[in-house]
């Protein structure tokens, strides 16, 4: 008898994935039947689920099943986003990574999708090239390249809408409606601004780099990377950043400089803006300007002697006093405080500042603005015209101003204000150089600040040190300062793994003696001001940096991050390196010498020829430098001579490096001033050996 068929329901196909995913894991598990319609990733988290795989080890499975390569998809060529439409990546869940002319490369999640081959085959033109990558990156790259204002909202969701307002330059109350919005861009720029404050920054760089652009934060001196941003949505940020500090937002082709007013949470903040058009599009610096830094000088963190004599430099009413530093150390804070002292209803200060930093009330601050005519010296002599006790000049430039500071302080005025020096001394020979004479300066100065910021170590991971635990870092500073560390930075999660948290300002404050007054007046070399300065009271600054070391709340590390190599230190400061100039226009020479060199445990510059050495001998004092004969724009014969009839260089010791060794030679190069020569090609234990002489002989 014929047996009777019975019907069988269509088993329903099983997605490749399951198979990987068995192969890879070893389980046992049933496949799953796959419902139509389901998205991948649906798909891949069932995968991953009964496989106990995660995401990213089911790619590379499946990569190695179908021989296919990883999909880098932080590396992107925007032209080849322009070949798939964005309806056909977000249908098929595939993201173009590169292309030529022949090649389209995809990263996709299911290279077995046949549909969707021939379809890209078909838009792009191309033949194709897939590379795996899981749907959840794919889905993140669409997102962030096809539509970048969805992905920050996705980003955004959970972001408060009022965290930042912008709010008028004169008060908190908000400006319109339409500036706490609540569109995407705008809660990202309130995000970073927010972030910034919560992470102490000082200043904010939103920077285009080649496609994408970044944002970073400058904390406690330091710039730190806080994220990465597509370049179409930078330029929204930088567009909201422009309308908080009242600029121009369609002007993007010459810098442009803004200020506003943020109020975060219940703190009330000033930001000065200033943008600039770059290769790669507008870079945008916000300076984040805090109302508590505006302190008097008692809360600096200066030790009580510092703040004593520079209130006895406050208490003089007709003298200059600069405070004098380099970029960001803390200058204008210092001089701030200093005008919170000087403050009562009775005195009338006014100031002239370039840009206005912070507004202080009862103090009158003119802002420079050189399009309008308000340059210092101008802005300087209508000062003078409003009666004034008391003047703050934000930095002396050129002659003209530093003629009418001068004036001003003859004339029964105190005249504050900063100038840029590597030290105290320095500031005579910068005020010289511009044109006053030294018997105007030995009369006029009064005092002058040198001051640098440095980090203080976390006191959330900080470690206390003993002799015998000292890293091979640690031992070399150590005998390079003349201290030992106290404490070493390790870093940890409230200090962003820096080790540092907060800064200090460390000074070496000078007071103009009538002995110094007299060296002054008598064009004497800054090293015997120096050794004068010192003997009336002044302590060097490094000192009072190694100081802080002893009691343990910085580090050899930060000393010498701050100061680098210091050229200017008298017998009572810490060792020093001995430096020496290289100056030859072969770099091939420059390279061997220094290689040489630093090796006998030297510290070596480079200059290419004549002129670039004359302004290396003008920043630092060298020990030793070795000269060429023969180089472009000033050959080596002119530049020993200028060396020579110099008072600060004349005792210079130099070696010439000569392609001659003809008694003839020897006779003019030693006429021109040379302590030595040796003839090129020089070998390098030759080299060390009569740069050991030589040194010798000059007593280093």
């Amino acid at each position: 008898m014929k047996k009777k068929a019975t019907w069988m329901p269509e088993k329903k196909p099983t997605h490749w994935l399951f198979r990987v995913a068995l192969e890879a894991s070893g389980k046992e598990f049933q496949m799953p039947d796959i419902e139509p319609g389901a998205s991948y990733e649906s798909i891949w988290a069932q995968a991953t689920k009964l496989s106990g795989l995660t995401e990213m080890e089911l790619v590379k499975h499946a990569a190695e099943h179908f021989d296919l390569g990883l999909a880098n998809l932080d590396q992107i060529e925007k032209r080849a986003i322009s070949l798939v439409p964005e309806k056909v990546a977000r249908s098929y869940l595939v993201f173009p990574l590169d292309q030529d002319d022949r090649q389209l490369v995809i990263a996709t999640c299911d290279p077995a999708h046949i549909e969707a081959e021939e379809t890209l085959r078909f838009v792009s033109g191309r033949n194709l090239l897939f590379e795996l990558a899981p749907p959840s990156a794919l889905r993140n790259a669409i997102e962030t390249n096809y539509r970048p204002d969805l992905a920050i909202e996705t980003l955004l969701t959970n972001i408060s809408e009022t965290v930042v307002q912008t709010t008028q330059e004169k008060g908190p109350d908000a400006r319109t409606s339409e500036e706490i919005a609540k569109g995407p861009v705008v809660k990202l720029t309130n995000l970073i601004l927010a972030e910034a404050l919560m992470a102490r920054a000082s200043d904010i760089h939103i920077e285009p780099r080649q496609g994408a652009g970044v944002v970073r934060f400058r904390v406690d001196g330091e710039l730190r990377l806080y994220s990465q941003l597509p370049m179409s949505v930078l330029e929204r940020v930088t567009s909201r950043i422009k309308v908080i500090g009242n600029l121009d937002i369609t002007e993007r082709m010459r810098p442009q400089d803004g200020r506003g007013r943020i109020r975060v949470k219940n703190k009330v903040l000033d930001i000065r803006i200033s943008t600039v058009p770059s290769r790669k599009g507008e870079k945008t610096v916000i300076r984040i300007l805090y109302p508590e830094e505006t302190r008097n000088t008692k809360e600096l963190g200066l030790p009580k002697a510092e703040v004593d004599r520079l209130s006895q430099m406050l208490s003089r009413r007709d003298s200059l006093l600069f405070v004098t530093g380099p970029t960001g150390s803390g200058k204008t804070t210092t001089l701030y405080a200093a005008l919170r002292d000087l403050m009562r209803e009775e005195v009338n200060i006014m100031t002239v500042e370039e840009p206005v930093e912070c507004e202080l009330e009862g103090i009158t601050q003119i802002q420079v603005e050189p399009h309008r005519g308000v340059t210092f010296a101008t802005a300087l002599r209508a000062i003078l015209r409003q009666d004034p006790d008391i003047i703050l000049v934000g930095e002396v430039r050129d002659l003209e101003t530093a003629q009418i500071a001068v004036q001003a302080s003859q004339t029964g005025h105190l005249v504050l204000a900063t100038l840029h020096t590597n030290n105290a001394v320095g500031v005579f020979s910068r005020l010289y150089d511009l044109g006053l004479s030294r018997r105007i300066l030995s009369e006029s100065v009064g005092g002058i600040v040198s001051q640098r910021l440095l980090r203080l170590v976390c006191s959330d991971c900080a470690v206390t040190l003993n002799d015998d635990k000292f890293s091979e870092e640690e031992t070399r500073l150590a005998g390079l300062y003349g201290v030992a560390p106290v404490t070493r930075a390790i870093g940890c999660e409230k200090c962003a793994k820096t080790g540092y948290w907060g800064r200090r300002p460390v000074v070496e404050s000078l007071i103009v003696t009538s002995e110094l007054e007299h060296l002054i007046a008598q064009d004497t070399d800054s090293s015997v001001l120096r050794e004068a300065a010192i003997r009336g009271g002044m302590q060097p600054i490094q000192k009072a940096a190694c100081e802080l070391v002893r009691e343990g709340v910085t580090t050899l590390e930060e000393i010498e991050r701050v100061f680098g190599y210091t050229h200017d230190q008298s017998p009572s400061e810490p060792r020093r390196e001995t430096l020496v100039l290289i100056v030859d226009d072969d770099p091939l020479t420059r390279k061997i010498g220094r290689s040489a060199l630093e090796k006998a445990g030297y510290r070596c510059s480079e200059a290419g020829d004549g002129v670039e050495a004359l302004e290396c001998l003008n920043d630092l004092d060298y020990d030793l430098m070795i000269l060429d004969v023969n180089m472009p724009r000033m050959g080596g014969p002119e530049v020993l001579q200028r060396v020579r009839r110099s008072v600060r260089t004349a005792g210079l010791p130099v070696i010439v490096l000569t392609a001659s060794d003809t008694p003839e030679m020897e006779v003019r190069l030693m006429d021109w001033g040379a302590d030595d020569y040796i003839r090129k090609p020089a070998e390098p234990s030759r080299l060390v050996a009569r740069v050991r002489a030589v040194l010798r002989r000059a007593g280093n």
